[in-house]
């Protein structure tokens, strides 16, 4: 299969700062199986588009696409996985803070109730530590539902970069 690398000259320049006669010319590379590119294909030499079958041309932007595609696919999955990771360690704190806070409550509950029954009844003293330990626990809720918001569910970057190819894409038309 053959890779094709499509683009156009900017008008009017050259190295050398000059107009270029051939900026405005449609170029494709073709295959001769030397060098390999960046995205695993094989880099051609420049030669003109109207050298090239219209066959070739159409398989060769159905490769690039399907190219562009596969690796829009895998950013989408790479920033996906990085989300979830995000989302998991909130739930992990989330459940860590459950636990040590039911165990923190039932002991110190029964110390601070016992400590209380020395100056109260022991109805009062459970009463006012309920109400203590319930504010810590509403505390807790609220870090990790803020933490858990920090979480985007959307591949912003694919998104983007998508974008970026349709306007390319448009463009070149």
């Amino acid at each position: 299969m053959t890779s094709a690398s499509f683009g156009t000259a900017a008008a009017g320049s050259t190295s050398m700062g000059g107009a270029d006669p051939n900026a405005d010319r449609l170029s494709v590379s073709t295959s001769t199986g030397d060098t390999p590119d960046v995205a695993g294909g094989k880099v051609r030499p420049e030669t003109d588009v109207r050298d090239v079958s219209l066959g070739d041309l159409v398989g060769d932007i159905l490769a690039d696409v399907s190219s562009l595609m596969r690796k829009e696919i895998e950013l989408a999955k790479a920033e996906i996985r990085q989300e979830a990771t995000k989302a998991g360690k909130g739930v992990g704190m989330l459940g860590g803070a459950t636990l040590a806070g039911y165990f923190t409550l039932l002991f110190a509950s029964l110390t601070l109730m016992f400590v209380l029954d020395l100056i109260m009844p022991l109805s009062v003293a459970a009463l006012i530590v309920t109400v203590l330990w319930g504010a810590g626990a509403a505390i807790l809720a609220i870090v990790g539902r803020n933490k858990l918001r920090e979480v985007n569910p959307v591949p912003e970057q694919t998104v983007e970069s998508v974008k970026e190819d349709v306007q390319t894409v448009k463009g070149q038309r």
